[in-house]
């Protein structure tokens, strides 16, 4: 399952829940306020390869 990250709209505390796809897509309640008024963020993500030779290959720091 993917990793969502969320922002309060009510508190601006930002969080991450484990959920599937369809869980998503309902209100996240804040986990320090308990307003369900959240937005799921833009997530951005990694990835890395080892080439042919044994070289890692990645954009990542």
């Amino acid at each position: 399952m993917p990793v969502y990250e969320y922002r309060c709209e009510g508190c601006g505390w930002e969080f991450e829940r484990l959920l599937s796809r369809e869980q998503a897509e309902a209100p996240q309640a804040c986990p320090k306020c308990k307003s369900t008024k959240t937005v799921r963020k833009l997530s951005t993500f990694c990835s890395r390869s080892t080439g042919a030779g044994g070289s890692s290959s990645s954009g990542c720091g």
